[in-house]
């Protein structure tokens, strides 16, 4: 299957609904939410343009919908594509990058993202308020540690709340995300074979060495974006 047609030309649109963006984003294993280096690869160019979030509540599309695909078990969801912006993957592929990134001396962990990973050892998922209030920083520099963090594909989005708001309880949007790493939140419980209420198979991480993995995701874009340079898949891929 390829989402890339020729230059110039829309991405196919599929993307209308909760379900056939939670099925793209099973079948592609891995996609950027939105547009970036390779074109027409991403939930955005998917989208039809009535369909995309408006900014008043109106029209919530992908936006809202993406709670449905990070709760189902299935999907891993964060800033962990094109240098921290948001991306899904499929379990299998979010294991490859996770493999990959791992291994590279730029990702990591600083001394105060080495404390966030320890409160999360101790308590399992943390916020942006209590990371400023473990580490004493601002909103931008908490959000800049977890977005780092996300980059090294220690931690991903464990849950998006939605906010309603006024006298009405009006949502239009505004979300209040959690955080946790991937092994915690992929961890198949025990009995969860027998378990109908548990979609998601665990998280496996390969054992191949972390070159292969990173070859496994350009061989998977280049299928999928066949037009995309080798440097744009590079530059997607972060």
């Amino acid at each position: 299957m390829s989402i890339v047609h020729h230059a110039g030309n829309p991405a196919r649109p599929r993307v209308t609904s909760p379900e056939s963006m939670y099925e793209t984003i099973m079948e592609l294993g891995l996609v950027p939410f939105f547009e970036n280096p390779v074109p027409g690869y991403s939930i955005e160019e998917m989208t039809p343009p009535q369909f995309w979030f408006d900014g008043d509540g109106a029209a919530l599309g992908p936006w809202d919908w993406k709670i449905f695909a990070v709760q189902s078990g299935d999907i891993a969801y964060g800033k962990f594509l094109w240098g921290g912006k948001a991306a899904f993957a499929t379990l299998d592929w979010y294991g490859h990058l996770l493999n990959w990134r791992r291994s590279q001396p730029k990702y990591r962990p600083t001394a105060p993202q080495r404390q966030i990973l320890a409160y999360l050892e101790q308590y399992g998922s943390i916020g942006i308020r209590e990371v400023r209030g473990l580490l004493g920083v601002k909103k931008s520099e908490a959000d800049t540690l977890i977005t780092r963090l996300q980059l090294q594909c220690r931690v991903v989005t464990g849950d998006i709340l939605r906010v309603y708001r006024g006298e009405d309880l009006h949502y239009n949007g505004w979300q209040r995300s959690s955080f946790c790493t991937p092994e915690a939140l992929f961890e198949a419980p025990s009995g969860a074979a027998g378990n109908p209420f548990f979609s998601g198979s665990g998280l496996s991480i390969p054992t191949c060495p972390p070159e292969e993995s990173l070859a496994a995701l350009i061989a998977h874009v280049q299928k999928i974006a066949p037009e995309a340079t080798g440097a744009q898949i590079r530059k997607m891929l972060g």
